[in-house]
């Protein structure tokens, strides 16, 4: 079968990128961006098979791939991946924070609880994930970007941390400062032709097994479209944020949640 030619502005022109997170939506993600011209692709994850399945993802959309073990909440071992990445001999131009947790499902609500009950031991992980270890990867690969005069930032976040959450006062407060460091971010690096925009999740479904009915109305029904997300609805507006058809957009937080809540 002959593939479609790629929207030259959806072209990311052989372009190095990095996702960090390797599950089903950073894979969906990273091969995403192999299959619109990305020349190679860097995938970060603790896991090292889940970094060397997304890893394969990429070199079967017909890129690079270098698959790379990294605790991005410790700042020695985000500095082994971005040497890893320099060793490449192209910076990074695409970066994409997609690492975070908890990744959740519907059955595994152990850590929600109410804030009244809970103990900065509960709160730690999630902060050092979603928010530091957004800014220590972005802080050391921003620069190579700036210098270069190109560069895209786009950091998956929660709708948690846009709209609040009961019982998810800690994961919704490390969402939102990740929002917030990125619109300052943008106000910093525009000048450079370096962009910095969010993704706001709703609810994603990750099961190979579509949803039942039951399911639909248990989770869904307060959806306007009642349904679920996809990786690959992630992997298409992350697609777009890093391309030149989304050059004048930076500062924004995008809301991917089927209309669960709205954006003015």
């Amino acid at each position: 079968m002959v593939s479609s030619p790629v929207d030259p502005l959806l072209d990311l022109g052989g372009r190095t990128a990095l996702v960090t997170g390797a599950g089903m939506v950073g894979r969906e993600i990273a091969a995403t961006l192999a299959t619109h011209g990305a020349g190679t692709v860097v995938v970060a994850d603790l896991s090292r098979e889940q970094a060397e399945a997304a890893a394969d993802a990429v070199r079967d959309a017909g890129a690079g791939a270098l698959p790379v073990v990294a605790d991005l909440t410790d700042r020695a071992s985000v500095g082994r991946l971005a040497a890893a990445a320099a060793g490449l001999g192209k910076p990074v131009q695409i970066l994409v924070n997609n690492a975070g947790m908890p990744p959740g499902s519907f059955e595994d609500t152990s850590w929600v609880k109410a804030f009244a009950d809970s103990t900065p031991e509960d709160w730690e992980p999630l902060i050092r994930l979603n928010l530091y270890g957004v800014l220590y990867v972005t802080h050391a690969l921003i620069g190579p970007m700036v210098a270069s005069g190109w560069g895209r930032v786009v950091t998956i976040i929660s709708d948690a941390g846009r709209t609040g959450d009961p019982r998810m006062t800690a994961y919704a407060a490390a969402k939102a400062g990740a929002a917030g460091f990125m619109r300052s971010l943008a106000t910093e690096v525009g000048p450079s032709g370096v962009t910095a925009n969010c993704v706001a999740l709703g609810t994603l479904w990750r099961s190979p097994e579509p949803p039942t009915p039951e399911q639909l109305q248990k989770h869904f029904r307060r959806y306007p479209l009642r349904g679920p997300g996809y990786p690959r609805d992630v992997a298409g507006v992350v697609t777009f944020l890093a391309s030149d058809a989304a050059r004048w957009i930076t500062g924004q937080v995008y809301p991917l949640n089927g209309g669960y809540s709205y954006a003015l």
